[in-house]
């Protein structure tokens, strides 16, 4: 009885704050509702409209783009600095893990007008080509259709790298030494200790990378409302964003309320499989 007492007000504020808000999100999905008078029951109308909306279909395209620059390039990236930095002697390591990591507490909108001022016109990126003589390569970063999403994604690449190489590092530095050193004189080289001791060592670290980038690259939103607001065009919405816009902007609740169920649907489904995928032997 004790411990159902000691349970009971954690499960009531996850009820009221996390099942509840949820459960309300499933039901305005099946109506037709700009926010303000009766809503009327439309029944699985909205997910037909999502399902059939180029839009709204693009937006989800971009997120699963995203996950290349949030998740994949990061953990590449994160494993050989984290290799080299951890198996090396290296002064400063201290100073580098908090440099890395620093774009983890700064808000992300300060990083996004950061960022949208270095590809501005006149911003630092198109300084410095100007500087080298590439002038030809100079645009206007956010502003072309071809490079918008790139540049946002860089911008996740950035703020992801330092956490993936923090998480690799810790993960790294419990491996015993005596497992290179075996490898090492059977004569294996960098790469098959890399291969054979360094990733199965760090299997937990890269779960809990991937779990968290995916979970960050699928429902971004204040860099991409700071940075291009989905622009130009619709080259750069994404998910988290059209749910903003369909809800406060066109007052479609019950189209961005079934955005939000097959997002979470979407996000809830890529990390059991790459939970699922880590943990097999």
């Amino acid at each position: 009885m004790i411990s159902v007492a000691l349970l009971a007000l954690p499960l009531l504020v996850y009820g009221l704050f996390m099942l509840y808000p949820l459960g309300r999100v499933l039901m305005l999905s099946f109506y037709r509702w700009d926010g303000l008078g009766v809503g009327e029951w439309v029944g699985a109308q909205n997910y037909v409209t999502t399902f059939s909306d180029e839009r709204l279909l693009g937006a989800f395209l971009h997120a699963l783009i995203l996950i290349i620059f949030y998740a994949v390039i990061p953990l590449a990236v994160g494993l050989v600095l984290a290799t080299l930095l951890t198996r090396t002697q290296v002064r400063g390591l201290g100073f580098f893990r908090t440099v890395v990591f620093l774009p983890q507490v700064i808000a992300m909108v300060v990083l996004a007008i950061a960022w949208r001022r270095i590809y501005a016109p006149d911003g630092l990126l198109n300084s410095l080509l100007r500087g080298i003589g590439l002038d030809a390569l100079t645009r206007t970063w956010l502003g072309d259709f071809s490079t918008a999403l790139i540049a946002v994604g860089l911008i996740g690449t950035w703020v992801s790298t330092g956490l993936v190489t923090v998480l690799l590092m810790s993960g790294i530095s419990n491996i015993p030494k005596d497992y290179y050193e075996a490898a090492t004189l059977d004569g294996a080289g960098w790469w098959r200790r890399f291969w054979h001791i360094t990733i199965p060592g760090v299997r937990a670290e890269i779960l809990v990378s991937l779990t968290l980038t995916v979970i960050a690259a699928l429902k971004t939103f204040d860099l991409v409302y700071v940075t291009t607001s989905g622009g130009p065009g619709t080259s750069t919405t994404v998910p988290s964003y059209e749910v903003y816009n369909q809800a406060f902007r066109l007052g479609s609740v019950g189209t961005a309320s079934s955005l939000a169920v097959i997002l979470t649907l979407v996000i809830f489904a890529i990390n059991l499989t790459i939970n699922l995928l880590g943990e097999r032997d």
